[in-house]
């Protein structure tokens, strides 16, 4: 098969018609939680040849996290329970800020709150600080005015983060949704109408696992997060239904270490993609699907990225591109 010459366009745009853009040079993304805050990983890869980095969860105060064990390994994943130890808004702010605005890859601040004041305490923060392109909202945390539910289980609670986010920053914003909810689309639909621009769809799956010999909990929270390639299935089943809901962009996340992962998420709707756990045991799986997206389109002849996102679709399920809808 002869393969194209021309160059291919991978950039994505994930905050179109938002207050400020959000352009990706690619749709490749580090996800949260698993790069640190990006520092650490410039002495392993070029980290510029990334479509964006998100940060760590950063909550208000630094937090120390979870006591151990944090981490253990299943058949088809990993377990955690860090407990969103992070260094705190304000040393984000001070120390590492001034580092991500040297940079030209994309930098999103993950955000995180225990209410939504919080939350857009947080975000406030953020605000007319150089070197962040937008914020990611950690929705699957526990809301403690409500109780200690997700904020991801209530379209209520989540759709008002997300608003109070909107009016304290003009960064773009993206719901990180949580899986762990019968239905996806009804909180999608939810933040959206409160003004999130993208959707990262989704983050761990409650889990927890035995030790037999102590007849205890392996983790020492007793329950943990799945992440890894047993979440892919489901995490791509629900990025193809709430891009089916949604007209904003979504961002798979869940159990993607390779470019044949990253595209099946393309096609079932994704704009962009999060690799995460698969950055543990191969460093440079974030550049290596990039790479190989990018000599899928040439082998395919696809000349933008764009011309895939929910080409996989069934035909009832697909929705017309931008420049193909009618004016009303």
């Amino acid at each position: 098969m002869v393969t194209m010459t021309n160059p291919i366009s991978l950039e994505v745009d994930l905050a179109p018609g938002a207050k400020r853009s959000l352009i990706l040079p690619n749709p490749v993304m580090v996800a949260s939680g698993t790069f640190g805050y990006g520092i650490e990983y410039t002495k392993v890869f070029d980290i510029q040849r990334l479509g964006g980095i998100v940060t760590k969860t950063t909550t208000l105060a630094p937090r120390r996290g979870n006591p151990p064990v944090r981490i253990a390994e299943t058949p088809a994943g990993m377990l955690n329970s860090i407990g969103l130890q992070n260094i705190g808004i304000t040393a984000l702010v001070r120390d590492l800020a001034p580092v991500y605005a040297t940079w030209k890859t994309p930098v999103v601040a993950s955000i995180m709150g225990f209410t939504v004041g919080e939350y857009a305490e947080v975000a406030s923060r953020l605000e007319g600080i150089e070197g962040f392109a937008g914020v990611e909202l950690n929705l699957s945390c526990p809301n403690t005015e409500r109780g200690g539910v997700e904020f991801g289980q209530d379209s209520e609670a989540a759709a008002e983060a997300v608003a109070r986010v909107s009016r304290a920053t003009t960064l773009p914003i993206i719901a990180k949704l949580t899986p762990n909810i019968a239905d996806p689309r009804i909180v999608a639909r939810a933040v959206v109408e409160a003004g999130a621009d993208a959707l990262c769809v989704g983050n761990t799956l409650q889990a927890m696992a035995m030790d037999l010999e102590r007849r205890r909990p392996v983790i020492g929270a007793t329950f943990a997060g799945l992440s890894g390639p047993a979440l892919k299935p489901v995490a791509l089943r629900q990025v193809y239904v709430v891009a089916g809901a949604v007209d904003v962009p979504v961002i798979g996340c869940g159990g993607i270490a390779t470019a044949r992962d990253a595209l099946e998420f393309i096609l079932a709707g994704a704009s962009a993609v999060q690799i995460g756990t698969a950055t543990f045991t191969n460093p440079l799986a974030p550049i290596e699907a990039i790479d190989g997206i990018e000599a899928y389109c040439r082998e395919h002849e696809i000349c933008r990225i764009g011309e895939l996102v929910g080409a996989g679709r069934a035909p009832a399920d697909r929705k017309p591109r931008p420049e193909t809808v009618p004016l009303k």
